[in-house]
């Protein structure tokens, strides 16, 4: 598949809770972040542990509590309710009535969710190469 071709998926904002979904988005988070498992769990004040992190990120669980997704959320800098819906415990902000919260830090209103997540890889990429 080339990169210039739109591809018929259904949007991720689409379903409450998609497995896998918020694994991907942490271990992405994480890597634009530049930190490791290690790194997360010192700044959460121990309240997340890098293993369970791991779990979490590699799909093992899906179904973490409020209380660990507050932590990350923290951590990465990111809307506590943003975590919240990926883990299915809230349907996505457009369905509340709410404008739709973007993980990046930037605000782009138009861009698709698969749009968001490349540019979120694209930044972690860009950072990975340039020494900080």
């Amino acid at each position: 598949m080339g990169h210039g071709g739109k591809r018929p998926r259904r949007k991720r904002s689409e379903f409450v809770s998609q497995p896998n979904e918020l694994s991907a988005v942490l271990a992405d988070l994480r890597t634009a972040k530049g930190l490791s498992l290690r790194e997360v769990e010192e700044a959460t004040g121990k309240a997340v542990s890098n293993a369970y992190l791991s779990q979490l990120e590699n799909g093992r669980i899906q179904k973490p509590s409020p209380n660990v997704l507050h932590s990350l959320a923290g951590v990465y800098a990111v809307p506590y309710e943003t975590l919240m819906e990926k883990a299915g415990y809230l349907l996505p902000s457009e369905e509340r009535g709410g404008r739709r919260r973007r993980l990046a830090a930037f605000a782009i209103d138009d861009l698709s969710a698969e749009e968001e997540e490349e540019l979120l890889k694209y930044l972690a990429f860009l950072r990975s190469r340039s020494p900080s």
